[in-house]
């Protein structure tokens, strides 16, 4: 199992609306979530800021990155792209963390 976190960023005053949008999650975006070998998902809100902390679990990285070649993946980016900063193909601007200590 390998751990992903890495910080999102809403625009402002989007709180309610992404997490509106989570509460809500497609049936089809979390199937390929978890086909893709996702697990133990969770984002925070730093509600001063807007910045997202995610926290995730998967079998392997390689695999879970290509979900992002999915339609379903896709179709979620443009969704989300109006309330958070993104890239030129909607993906969120994400900025990776890296692992600097576990506690099993």
């Amino acid at each position: 199992m390998e751990r992903i976190a890495q910080l999102m960023y809403l625009y402002p005053d989007q709180q309610e609306e992404y997490k509106k949008r989570h509460d809500e999650l497609w049936p089809e975006l979390e199937a390929a979530l978890k086909a893709h070998g996702a697990s133990n998902y969770s984002i925070f809100l730093d509600k001063n800021t807007d910045i997202l902390f995610a926290y995730l679990e998967v079998e392997s990285k390689s695999r879970y990155n290509q979900i992002a070649d999915t339609d379903i993946c896709k179709k979620w980016w443009a969704y989300m792209a109006p309330i958070m900063k993104t890239n030129e193909d909607n993906s969120p601007v994400t900025k990776e963390l890296h692992e600097v200590f576990y506690l099993a």
